[in-house]
């Protein structure tokens, strides 16, 4: 059998590569080397695993001898995982951008051999079609090209790369100079017109802002649901509230087993690009838990707890890290491990049975998906389909519970889709974060538990020490742990930590969380004009970048600010609150420019606009007082235990009576200690009615 030298790499997006007939290297001195011996041009193809069009892509140009031959010849191909190389990607993205005005995966980027690109595009078709040129052809017209005008092609590169720096060097120059004062009055005027921007594109009657595709984007919920807390305007919770309901009904939601896919084609969330990503889980957890506080509605607490029985179903590892995701296709077909006809449904479930579940989950002869198929999305209600059928809402349920205990037993004789199973850093963070909130929030004691043993899983396999100092690392896969960790891994799990910390109050979270900012604030914080630096300085990443975009993800440096905040309310250290300001200041007129790109930035914002509350716990029994606080939206607060904490004025706060006492304060002052759950309602009632002047 054919191998290649990707066969050694752990990345299961490499691994997929490692019988091609190309001549892959993976990223890295070898490769480069090579091409600066050879004068050759460098190919470069980014995706991931779970990449639909990376696997189209493979399958019709990179297992095809011919094409393999040319790029063999004239061409060092080198394959990334954008998930293992997120600084590469970056780079390779911003000039894919630059060039085309667009980006996404697969990327195809031809490098000098000194890494500057010269020419990008995405997916190549293996012949010309609605024009785009195909594959072969760009192959061929690109060896021409360097063959007779290299020199041309050298100083393109460099005006690329030139391009790319000066774009960063603008936003790390961004708001310098300017006072707090001026950089708090710009990211006030910018979360307003981040506001706005929500406003006009919202849809009304399906949800989401602006045309299809429609994906969920969680940081624009923690910005709309940030503004609703502070200045009570009920539109922005409105807004956020209909959209992660008609996300739920939607085909976008695993009907079945719980989780949401990539995102939705359509404006109605209904059929999917059916990845399901390990971020998506952990924030949209966290978005249905913030919906649950707002309105105690049982239906976001169940969808926050689907998602959450996915991911300890399908997406952990026995000893207790997260897997990355479960890939859109299986036996080569996009979404054939999720879809259904009707007859199937019939045959499964029987004539009457298959009915019901039809009318609920919108299945159809002709289907909503491609040939005669159907993605499962919530049509009716439950109240519509018993008055269909003039039965009892009981009796519906029973028998919709029933034929999904039929329908799961069905699918799972299903091949299923590809499992990506390297555990990240970054991702593991997030879901540690919102699974040890959700249990918190919910009162569900295993939630708790899985979070802990992924945090325990991430702090003993994925850190290392070298020359008396510590370093986290970013993946872990069949034993390997591998690559310097990036912004994202430490921004991401110190919010894991801090959330860990809130549940269970074991202050060896909030110690670790320290010792890790401690370190971020070591390696990637620009000393000289501010904000954090996506990775450490590396020969092979021409760009040194700060990320400050939040899309799919929130960005490092938007988490960054939240926990600098949050640490110092933890500590009663003013260097976390001072050095989270510098950050704001740092990008204030990037917000100021771009504010619905940054909405995760302007909700961690609201940490220096709105005054925080610190809500300290005192004494043995405080279950009952905790609930009381847990399951209310208090965006802009902490909980701490004087028992268990750090700060000095928290650990000095003594238990009433004998009984578990509760502080609320604010500015490390403290309202009357209360040991009843009636008395803290009231005090939190009277101290979140207020909002502030817009």
């Amino acid at each position: 059998m054919r191998i290649n030298r990707l066969s050694r790499e752990k990345s299961p997006y490499l691994l997929q590569h490692a019988h091609n007939p190309v001549d892959w290297y993976p990223w890295g001195e070898e490769a480069f080397e090579k091409a600066r011996m050879e004068e050759k041009p460098i190919f470069l193809s980014i995706g991931y695993s779970t990449c639909h069009w990376c696997h189209v892509m493979e399958r019709e140009s990179f297992e095809d001898e011919t094409i393999a031959r040319v790029l063999n010849e004239h061409f060092i191909p080198i394959k990334v995982d954008r998930e293992e190389r997120p600084d590469v990607d970056h780079v390779y993205m911003s000039a894919l951008q630059a060039m085309s005005g667009a980006g996404g995966w697969p990327m195809s980027v031809f490098l000098t051999p000194d890494l500057k690109p010269f020419f990008a595009g995405t997916y190549f078709p293996p012949r010309p079609m609605h024009g785009r040129p195909s594959f072969m052809q760009v192959l061929e017209r690109l060896h021409e090209v360097w063959e007779s005008e290299r020199e041309k092609i050298i100083e393109s590169s460099e005006d690329i790369i030139q391009q790319i720096a000066d774009f960063e060097l603008r936003i790390t120059n961004e708001g310098v100079h300017d006072s707090p004062r001026d950089s708090t009055a710009l990211i006030r005027t910018s979360i307003e017109k981040t506001y706005r921007n929500f406003e006009q594109s919202f849809d009304p009657a399906e949800g989401g802002f602006g045309g299809a595709p429609k994906f969920p984007r969680p940081v624009q919920f923690d910005f709309l649901f940030g503004y609703w807390s502070a200045f009570r305007e009920e539109k922005t919770r409105d807004m956020a509230l209909f959209t992660l309901r008609k996300m739920a009904f939607g085909g976008m939601h695993d009907q079945l087993g719980g989780g949401f896919h990539r995102y939705s084609v359509d404006r109605y969330w209904r059929v999917s690009h059916f990845e399901k990503m390990l971020y998506d889980q952990a924030q949209l957890v966290n978005s249905y838990i913030d919906a649950w506080q707002i309105t105690h509605d049982e239906f976001e607490a169940g969808v926050a707890r689907s998602a959450i029985e996915y991911v300890l179903r399908d997406l952990t590892h026995p000893d207790g890290g997260f897997y990355s995701a479960e890939d859109a296709d299986s036996e080569g077909e996009e979404g054939k491990f999720y879809v259904w006809t009707l007859a199937e449904l019939e045959t499964i479930l029987g004539k009457d049975a298959a009915a019901i579940s039809a009318l609920r989950f919108g299945v159809t002869a002709e289907g909503n998906f491609e040939h005669g198929k159907n993605v499962l999305y919530l049509a009716r209600s439950i109240e519509e389909t018993a008055a269909h059928f003039g039965a009892s809402e009981t009796e519906i349920r029973q028998t919709l519970g029933g034929n999904a205990n039929k329908l799961i037993a069905a699918r799972a004789q299903r091949v299923r889709p590809h499992l990506d199973d390297k555990i990240l850093t970054s991702w593991n963070g997030l879901m540690i974060g919102a699974m040890a909130r959700a249990g918190s929030a919910l009162s569900i004691p295993r939630y708790v538990e899985a979070a802990t043993k992924s945090a325990d899983f991430i702090w003993n396999n994925l850190r290392v020490s070298k020359s008396g100092l510590t370093t986290l690392l970013h993946r872990w896969r069949d034993g390997e742990a591998r690559y310097v960790g990036y912004l994202e891994d430490y921004a991401f799990l110190i919010k894991g930590f801090l959330e860990l910390y809130e549940a269970t109050f074991d202050d060896n979270w909030l110690r670790r969380a320290i010792e890790l900012q401690d370190e971020q604030d070591r390696t990637l914080y620009d000393e000289e004009q501010g904000g954090y630096f996506m990775s450490r300085n590396a020969p092979d990443v021409i760009v040194r970048s700060k990320p400050n975009y939040d899309g799919a993800e929130p960005s490092g440096n938007s988490i960054a600010v939240q926990n600098l905040f949050r640490l110092s309310h933890f500590t009663e250290d003013n260097r976390y609150a001072e050095r989270a300001r510098q950050t704001l200041s740092h990008f204030a007129a990037r917000v100021e420019g771009y504010p619905y790109a940054m909405p995760e930035m302007m909700a961690s914002a609201f940490w220096d606009l709105v005054a925080p509350m610190q809500i300290v716990f005192a004494g043995d029994d405080t279950s009952a007082l905790k609930y009381e606080v847990t399951s209310r939206y208090l965006p802009v607060s902490v909980m701490m235990s004087a028992n268990h904490g750090i700060a000095p004025f928290a650990k000095s706060l003594p238990v009433v009576d004998g009984k578990g006492t509760v502080y609320v304060c604010h500015h490390f002052r403290c309202e009357r200690p209360v040991t009843s759950a009636l008395e803290l309602a009231a005090i939190l009632d009277e101290m979140t009615k207020h909002k502030l002047n817009r």
